[in-house]
């Protein structure tokens, strides 16, 4: 064996090694279906010390958002449960960060309409590649629009682009379940993709 082989072998065994023990510390962090900022900044420390010995993309991205979710000093109650949620999915191999749902296997209003902000009112839901979901909400308040938590008011439900096809069993999926009720029952709210939205900015 060569020294080239031999370190890609090193590095493939490091690499395995690797997902392996985020796998079990993720599993650890969501087994009580709560995530609070001590955890969240334990798995940063070790985002941290591995991201730079490791190829894997899933390794670097999701340090990347556990880096936007503390840049403030602050892990709220949205934060938390979208981490939660991306944890619990990765840890049972349900997908892979970067995995972007197909937009036919969600709700979505079809044919998409075309979107307005001025005065309307968003709500968003599920892991968005844009950002946060408060970064998300602050490009609507710059266009007009309002944002909140899904109403019978809420005129566009917006959802993340980071999803899998079990979303009815994901802590985002209730808010799609419930949209899908008002808008069947005659209610004006919109159901849009994430692309969709981002067309529009």
């Amino acid at each position: 064996m060569n020294e080239a082989q031999y370190n890609r072998l090193g590095g493939d065994r490091i690499n395995s090694r690797q997902i392996d023990e985020l796998i079990g510390i993720a599993r650890g962090l969501a087994a009580d279906g709560a995530l609070n900022q001590p955890e969240i900044e334990f798995l940063q420390k070790w985002l941290a010390v591995n991201v730079d010995i490791s190829d894997q993309p899933v390794i670097r991205t999701l340090y990347g958002r556990v880096n936007d979710i503390l840049r403030d000093g602050v892990a709220d109650q949205d934060e938390c449960l979208e981490l939660l949620d991306t944890l619990e999915r990765f840890s049972s191999g349900d997908f892979e960060l970067g995995e972007v749902l197909k937009a036919t296997t969600l709700p979505l209003c079809d044919p998409a309409p075309d979107l307005y902000f001025d005065g309307l009112l968003y709500c968003f839901t599920g892991t968005f590649n844009f950002g946060q979901r408060k970064h998300c909400e602050q490009a609507v308040v710059e266009r007009g629009g309002n944002c909140g938590g899904l109403r019978k008011g809420t005129d566009v439900l917006v959802i993340g682009a980071y999803a899998t096809s079990s979303w009815k069993h994901s802590s985002f999926g209730n808010k799609i379940i419930q949209a899908c009720e008002w808008r069947d029952g005659g209610m004006p709210i919109v159901i849009v993709s994430e692309e969709h939205w981002r067309r529009h900015l």
